[in-house]
């Protein structure tokens, strides 16, 4: 449940702080007191969108945060799934704050967490329903989801979407495999063309720079021949005079010396390893004009065709020959799924149809889930609505197959059509809400549903924003008693502006101004018994509290026997 609120720097509201308990509690204070600054705080709370002109007059930040406490193990199970826990103690904190900069900083149990966790996790804490809900039967699937949510069928639901997830990848998979027989060969010679072009050449990565290196010394190759000739003859080609030649001699003349100069052994020795060093690089040297036979202009021709035959394939397969040669790979591994779709597309079709048949059938165990639950509602929420002033109404659910074409009609949510019907007067067909129900109509019935739902949900606390909207004192009345009904089996929160609404409550909440160094601010009081007639005499009275109407609010809190 809601234990706390913390609100910080929000419009009016300079800082407020309100407690929570079980059971029923109402809200209420004049037009314009702050009440509707503390369910902006909830929905900014909630992940709605920031507007800093929310940001309190010369402040640069506003804080909103919220402790929830007694988490039923439904609320712990569904928040585990986010990787959010309570603390030791049982306790969850959800806060965010808003800069003037438009930054936000979002924290649960302290801890920093990005805006899309709160706005995950918010809802499996709290629910907020305000009169903008009342269309909420209107969009698609939500009458689906109302149900499942009654017929606690996760299990069923989770059996069929493996299935149809299974059927839905086989289908993607086959629609690749399938093509007309004319783009079939149209697809079939173009690969292999481009296969055929690409293996004729025979790409091997990494050859391009030792080509460009072999092309510049074919182009250089007179000028490498001279002047390599030259220093090979240097160093060693020359039948006298040469480096190696003239070592070696120096090397002999001072072994002479070693009886009785024994260092020059070691000089001697110092240069034959230089000499061998020589000798090695002479022998590189002599290769760097080697062609091997061949004319330097065939292997200079060579070398430019091969490097032309690798640029053509680079411009039409890819800039690098990596990607050409994986384009190649790509190709063939098409080509090879091509020539065997057939076979493939006949064994994918064979489970394609074994997964829809189970898929039919997980379908139908979910179908059977939906009308039992659909039984139930039907029955509860009529007796709501009567409950709420609508005292001929029934209330019908209905659970079909969705067909198209003659075709059962599948969707990650199985094969059924679920449409709310009602019929609220008496002689009346029944006709679908979603399409037919007026608005005063449809804010009980949606009432009705929410107050019917609350139960089955296990949400812990639900907040009603004005939802008296609109409506009679004997209907306010009613609306009430259902919000104290729910209160056995959730915390029930709501502002009103009913006093029919706010008597029946187990707690009662004012939000009011006042002024404080010089600037008007919003605060929030629990009020005792001797409060709540004068606020509910000013409810009924407006302006001017008279004693009858104190009179009224105490009867009327002793009707509500609190």
């Amino acid at each position: 449940m809601l234990s706390s609120l913390h609100i910080e720097n929000m419009a009016v509201i300079r800082r407020m702080d309100a407690d929570f308990d079980r059971g029923f509690t109402v809200i209420t204070g004049e037009t314009g007191a702050g009440k509707s600054v503390m369910m902006e705080s909830l929905y900014l709370l909630a992940g709605a969108k920031a507007d800093k002109d929310l940001i309190r007059h010369g402040e640069d930040r506003a804080v909103v945060s919220a402790l929830f406490s007694d988490l039923s193990p439904i609320t712990l199970a569904a928040l585990s799934n986010l990787d959010v826990f309570p603390d030791d103690d049982g306790y969850l904190a959800l806060s965010r704050t808003v800069t003037q900069d438009g930054k936000n900083v979002c924290r649960v149990n302290g801890k920093t967490v990005s805006l899309s966790v709160l706005r995950e996790a918010f809802p499996c804490l709290l629910h907020i329903h305000s009169q903008e809900d009342n269309g909420f039967l209107r969009r698609e699937g939500s009458e689906l989801a109302v149900l499942d949510i009654a017929a606690h069928n996760d299990a069923e639901k989770d059996a069929y979407r493996t299935l149809y997830n299974k059927m839905v990848a086989l289908r993607r998979e086959m629609d690749k495999l399938r093509m007309d027989e004319s783009e079939k060969l149209r697809t079939l010679e173009t690969l292999r063309y481009q296969v055929d072009e690409i293996d004729a050449v025979a790409p091997v990565a990494g050859e391009e720079e030792s080509l460009f290196e072999e092309k510049l010394r074919l182009r250089h190759i007179e000028k490498i021949t001279k002047q390599a000739g030259f220093a090979y003859r240097a160093l060693r080609g020359a039948e006298k005079g040469n480096a190696c030649y003239i070592i070696d001699r120096a090397a002999a003349s001072l072994r002479t010396l070693s009886e009785v100069l024994p260092e020059a052994v070691d000089i001697a020795d110092a240069l034959e390893g230089h000499l061998t060093e020589i000798e090695a690089l002479a022998e590189r040297i002599d290769l760097f004009s080697d062609l091997g036979g061949a004319d330097p202009t065939e292997a200079l021709d060579r070398v430019e065709s091969r490097l032309a035959a690798l640029a053509k394939l680079t411009r039409k397969y890819g800039g690098t020959l990596e990607k050409v040669i994986a384009y190649a790979e790509d190709a063939k591994a098409r080509l090879a799924t091509i020539e065997g779709a057939d076979e493939r597309l006949h064994l994918l079709e064979k489970e394609y149809n074994t997964a829809k048949r189970e898929a039919c059938v997980a379908a139908e165990a979910l179908r059977k889930t939906r009308q039992d639950a659909a039984k139930r509602l039907e029955e509860e929420i009529a007796k709501n609505l009567r409950a709420l002033d609508m005292p001929a109404a029934e209330f019908h659910i209905s659970v079909s197959e969705r067909m198209r074409n003659g075709e059962l009609v599948y969707d990650e949510n199985g094969t059924d059509e679920v449409v709310f019907w009602a019929a609220v007067n008496v002689g009346e067909p029944f006709v679908p809400i979603a399409k037919s129900a007026s608005g005063g109509e449809m804010s009980r019935i949606m009432l009705a549903i929410k107050t019917v739902i609350a139960a089955y949900d296990g949400l812990p606390t639900v907040i009603f924003d004005e939802v008296d909207s609109g409506v009679s004192g004997k209907t306010s009345r009613k609306i009430g008693f259902s919000l104290l009904a729910s209160a056995k089996t959730a915390q029930i929160l709501s502002i009103t502006h009913s006093a029919q609404i706010a008597s029946l409550a187990h707690r009662h909440l004012l939000v009011y101004k006042q002024e404080a160094e010089g600037r008007t601010e919003s605060s929030i009081r629990l009020l005792n018994k001797e409060e709540r007639i004068e606020e509910l005499a000013r409810i009924l009275g407006g302006i001017a509290v008279t004693d009858s109407q104190r009179n009224a609010a105490r009867d009327m809190l002793i009707g509500a026997d609190l």
